[in-house]
C-alpha cells in the first residue's frame, strides 16, 4: 500500500479526509441564508419569518439557526454593508461646498436607499442596542449629520427650528408610504420628500410643534424592532 495513503487520526482509523469540504459547505450554506435574506427582506422587509429566509435559501430551518442564532445576527450579516453606506453618505454630503445642496443632497439619498430595500427601510427607523455593529454606524451617520444641520442653518437656509428628531420622522413617514405604495406606485415617496424639503428651508412660513423628545423617538424604534430578534419565528410580535 502506498505509505501516502496511510492517513490515521492517531487512533489508527482513516482521518476525515470530508472535513474540509464539510466546511466548504458551510461556507456555501452561510452565504446563501446571507443571500436568500437580502432578498427576502428587501422585497418584504423585516417583518419576513426566519423561515421565508430558509426557503429562499433552500435550506432547512435548522441549519439557518445552526449559522444564526437569532434573527438580529441575520440582519447585521445582511445590512452592515448597507449602514456603512449610510454612515459615509454624511462625508459626502459635508465635502459639498454648498451646505443646501449637501444637506438636502443626503436627505434625498437616504430616502432612496429606503426605496430600494424594504428592509433597509425597516433598518433606518429600528434600534438594534445588541447589534454593535449597526449602532456604531447609525451613531457615526448621526454625528455627521448633526454637522449638516449646523452648516445649513449658518448658511441661512435651513430654518433655525429644525432638529435632527425631524430626519427620524421623517424617515418613518418615508417608511409608511413606500409599505403603501411600492407595489403601485414606486416613486410616490419622491413627492413628499420634496415637500418636506421645501418645508425645511428658511424663511420658516410659520411655527412648528414642539418635536418628540429623544427617549420617545427611540422607545419608538426600540418597539419597531421588538420582534426582530425572535428566535422562534423571526416576527415581529
Amino acid at each position: 500500500m502506498d505509505p501516502r495513503d496511510q492517513h490515521t487520526d492517531g487512533t489508527g482509523s482513516r482521518a476525515d479526509s470530508a472535513a474540509p469540504p464539510k466546511r466548504s459547505d458551510a461556507e456555501r450554506n452561510r452565504a446563501r441564508i446571507i443571500a436568500a435574506a437580502r432578498a427576502v427582506f428587501g422585497r418584504d422587509g423585516l417583518d419576513a419569518s426566519m423561515a421565508s429566509v430558509a426557503r429562499e435559501a433552500g435550506v432547512g430551518i435548522a441549519t439557518l439557526f445552526r449559522h444564526f442564532p437569532n434573527k438580529e445576527e441575520l440582519v447585521v450579516a445582511v445590512f452592515a454593508d448597507r449602514m456603512e453606506v449610510y454612515a459615509q453618505a454624511t462625508a459626502e454630503a459635508l465635502a459639498d461646498p454648498d451646505p443646501w445642496n449637501g444637506f438636502t443632497g443626503y436627505i434625498q439619498k437616504v430616502c432612496a436607499m429606503q426605496a430600494a430595500d424594504r428592509g433597509f427601510a425597516d433598518i433606518l427607523t429600528m434600534s438594534f442596542p445588541g447589534a454593535r455593529t449597526l449602532e456604531v454606524l447609525r451613531a457615526q451617520a448621526y454625528q455627521g449629520f448633526l454637522e449638516l444641520i449646523g452648516r445649513a442653518k449658518d448658511s441661512g437656509q435651513l430654518r433655525e427650528d429644525f432638529t435632527s428628531r425631524d430626519l427620524v420622522l421623517l424617515l418613518m413617514a418615508n417608511a409608511g408610504v413606500l409599505s403603501a405604495t411600492a407595489d403601485a406606485a414606486p416613486d410616490a415617496w419622491r413627492r413628499p420628500v420634496a415637500w418636506m424639503i421645501q418645508s425645511f428651508q428658511s424663511p420658516a412660513r410659520g411655527p412648528l410643534p414642539e418635536p418628540p423628545e429623544d427617549a420617545a423617538l427611540y422607545e419608538a424604534m426600540r418597539r419597531a424592532s421588538h420582534g426582530v430578534t425572535s428566535p422562534e419565528t423571526g416576527k415581529r410580535r
